[in-house]
């Protein structure tokens, strides 16, 4: 059984900055595509290929939000600097069937629970 569980969230103020974790176990290879997606329309926000070497984020996070990988502690990081108040929601973790990512929620076969992040003005 594969499970996927987001941590990091939380409260601050806009303009300043969060890191995001995603920690999957139970899968046996690490070789997979990994997507960030907020709030429950699972809009896409950033995603990396397998061996990092491949990222995409939403127009509205570049120059801001950075996703990076750990394959030995197979971990996903969303750092998220000069946060807006837009930014506010529920952040979902996804692992791709794959070794790729995609904007698309479809492609994604595990989900994590979510994580709050609130920014303030």
């Amino acid at each position: 059984q594969v499970h996927v569980t987001e941590s990091g969230g939380g409260v601050v103020q806009a303009g300043g900055s969060l890191r995001l974790s995603c920690a999957v176990s139970g899968r046996t290879s690490r070789t997979y595509g990994t997507g960030w997606f907020r709030r429950d329309s699972r809009e896409f926000v950033a995603g990396i290929n397998w061996s990092g070497n491949s990222r995409g984020y939403a127009d509205s996070v570049k120059g801001r939000f950075t996703i990076s990988r750990d394959n030995a502690e197979n971990t996903v990081y969303l750092q998220m600097n000069s946060l807006k108040p837009e930014d506010t929601g529920v952040y979902y973790c996804a692992v791709d069937k794959g070794l790729y990512y995609s904007d698309s929620d479809r492609t994604y076969e595990y989900w994590g629970k979510g994580t709050q992040v609130t920014v303030s003005s």
